[in-house]
């Protein structure tokens, strides 16, 4: 008999083997392809063209995995189609290393098993109110939004959610934007539920991963805290979706299987007819946008947990107040925190920028370091002695022969937080001082780390955005913001939607026990319309007005952009592909073409970058245009595309 079977690989449709065995949809199989065995899955439907007659490959054997269900099937046939992608990519993220893991392996899932524990912990009014509106309907398909302010107990609110979820038997997914939270949630929600979740991000061991699949696939773990990926899990008896942070832009993959993890949960959510739940104290743009057409439904957390107040807010007014010569630390600032220190509170210096300094160049001659794959600087690192591309991982040695006479004599340009910690560390020698950055906070000892902020044994933070997101330190009293006008340059669509998100968030780390708590903006404009914005207690206000810009603009959440991406080695041949592949679908799609245009990097990673961007009506019209124009266009050899869907990034 003949079956469709999709392999995990660059193919939009299943291929046709021949089997003795009776085979259902979403059994999972080993077949031969080429010169491999590969793993696959039966699909829905034979393939739709076979006019070529040749012989068929048979099915080597079933393996013994629990079948991935229809309407998991259905999911990612959506995906495929959403984000213009092949159906075997798709199947792809929800294979482990391509293949399936099979039950005969002894694995021990006794560490998950959810013996729930009676907790003590009181829900105010409040969290009584948005816990009802929250379980309404829990078994049924529907989007709902928990906004609450930073500290205001939104994770115990839907911690009750799950555990009815899980009460009746079902798994619950609880998506994290960082991999950095995962160890102090974890720990919270081991507190809470008194037993362990499944952990799920690219840092899990293979062997952990084999076994976390398995008893995803078979129904025996049934919480699974992740970042990205998690949702591709084979869940067997999915019951609650929850995105923890559902503003932040680190749901959007944008390497490799380009999606937005926030928008496909809740499209998962949608095919398996679950509920879905968005957690957030201030809503992404496309969320309030939802929320004011009904679409969604919406809960408010109005007051901080135990009734904590809000920080209080002082802007710092450079022009008063003259830096010394390398430093970007006023005399005022100093004062306000040697006076927080005094009252043992714990003080965070953030600056949204990795490494010692971002710009590295030569008193001589004045040539930069630039890395030489990537058309940007080169960030000096002095804590690892080296500069280093954040993009392609390029390093180099601080040391260069100079065009002029000998080495390079070096000027440090602008700072980052290693360059604040070292200012820091001359102004409060006799203080522990800590770096919270995605370089100190990946690493083994991140653990121990967050154990003595949270005791109150590191004294002073300096951090970047990492820190803002969802961490809970009890003395952390004083926040000073080194340069805001630093955060609020810049061209991008989403830049002041951002900066609102961001430092609502960062303001949110403080004050969160009671305690009288201050955030300071250091800043040299005048117009402190930014700080006003940032700081307003109800974001509704920036949001209305967000929209109305966006709405008049055709920007989203009113229209749809498809961003396509030509890349290659060879500029003037990519820039003449460029306009060629515009000119084949500019009356073919359902859309405006903009561009070409050169992408802001246009070098990286060693490739030449030209941008096109779609601009269309919400509707998948878009982009089944787009998926059936571009295989009919023939690329020059060595220039490849790349397709974004509802890009967030565009560098």
């Amino acid at each position: 008999m003949k079956y469709p079977i999709l392999l995990p690989n660059i193919f939009n449709y299943p291929f046709t083997y021949e089997s003795n065995l009776d085979l259902k949809i979403g059994e999972y199989v080993s077949v031969p392809f080429g010169k491999n065995k590969l793993t696959g899955v039966v699909w829905d439907k034979l393939e739709e063209n076979e006019q070529k007659k040749f012989k068929l490959k048979k099915v080597f054997k079933k393996l013994k995995v629990k079948p991935l269900k229809k309407t998991t099937i259905n999911f990612l046939n959506w995906f495929s189609e959403y984000n213009i992608i092949p159906k075997g990519m798709a199947l792809k993220l929800m294979l482990l290393s391509n293949n399936a893991i099979e039950d005969n392996i002894k694995n021990n899932f006794q560490v998950f098993e959810s013996n729930i524990k009676n907790n003590s912990i009181k829900l105010s009014e409040d969290q009584k109110k948005s816990l009802k509106e929250m379980v309404i309907l829990n078994n049924k398909f529907r989007v709902h939004v928990l906004q609450g302010t930073t500290g205001s107990g939104k994770t115990f609110v839907y911690f009750e959610a799950l555990k009815s979820i899980i009460k009746k038997g079902f798994q619950g997914l609880i998506l994290l934007p960082e991999i950095g939270l995962t160890g102090q949630f974890e720990q919270k929600f081991v507190e809470y539920f008194g037993f362990n979740p499944a952990v799920w991000h690219s840092g899990i061991s293979k062997k952990k991963k084999e076994i976390i699949w398995n008893g995803i696939s078979n129904g025996k773990i049934q919480v699974i805290i992740g970042a990205r990926s998690s949702l591709f899990l084979p869940f067997k008896k999915l019951g609650i979706i929850i995105v923890d942070e559902e503003h932040d832009q680190s749901f959007k993959q944008d390497e490799g299987t380009t999606y937005n993890a926030r928008d496909m949960a809740i499209a998962r959510a949608s095919f398996e007819n679950i509920p879905i739940n968005l957690i957030t104290s201030v809503p992404s743009v496309e969320t309030y946008e939802n929320i004011k057409k009904g679409k969604y439904g919406l809960s408010r957390l109005n007051q901080r947990y135990q009734n904590a107040s809000l920080p209080n807010y002082e802007i710092i007014n450079l022009n008063n107040s003259k830096l010394e010569k390398q430093s970007w630390l006023s005399n005022e600032i100093i004062k306000k925190v040697n006076s927080h220190l005094e009252k043992k509170d714990q003080v965070l210096f953030f600056l949204n920028r990795r490494g010692f300094s971002p710009h590295v160049l030569c008193n001589k001659c004045y040539t930069s370091f630039s890395c030489p794959n990537c058309s940007i600087n080169l960030v000096y690192h002095k804590n690892k002695g080296n500069l280093l591309c954040h993009y392609c991982g390029y390093k180099s040695h601080l040391k260069r022969e100079c065009s002029k006479e000998g080495n390079c004599e070096f000027i440090f340009s602008g700072p980052g937080v290693e360059r604040i910690s070292d200012e820091v560390k001359r102004k409060f020698p006799d203080k522990k001082i800590e770096i919270f950055s995605s370089d100190t906070m990946n690493k083994k000892d991140s653990m121990d780390k967050l154990d003595k902020i949270i005791k109150n044994e590191t004294n002073i933070l300096v951090g970047t955005q990492l820190i803002s997101k969802g961490f809970h330190f009890p003395s952390l009293n004083c926040i000073v913001v080194v340069d805001i006008d630093l955060s609020s340059q810049g061209h991008d669509l989403r830049g002041a939607e951002k900066n609102l998100q961001l430092y609502h968030q960062l303001s949110g780390r403080a004050g969160r026990t009671g305690k009288p708590a201050t955030v300071y903006f250091q800043t040299y404009n005048h117009d402190t319309k930014v700080i006003d914005d940032i700081t307003n207690k109800n974001p509704d206000i920036f949001l209305e007005r967000e929209l109305e810009i966006r709405k008049k603009n055709k920007l989203p959440p009113f229209q749809r952009f498809i961003s396509l991406i030509l890349t290659g080695e060879n500029e003037h041949k990519l820039e003449t592909e460029a306009l060629g592949f515009k000119n084949f679908i500019e009356t073919k799609i359902e859309g405006k073409v903009l561009g070409p245009v050169n992408a802001p990097i246009f070098r990286l990673k060693r490739k030449f970058r030209v941008r096109l961007l779609i601009r269309g009506i919400k509707s998948m019209k878009v982009q089944n245009s787009i998926a059936k124009i571009i295989p009919n266009y023939k690329f020059g050899s060595g220039i490849k595309l790349s397709v974004d869907v509802d890009p967030i990034n565009f560098n």
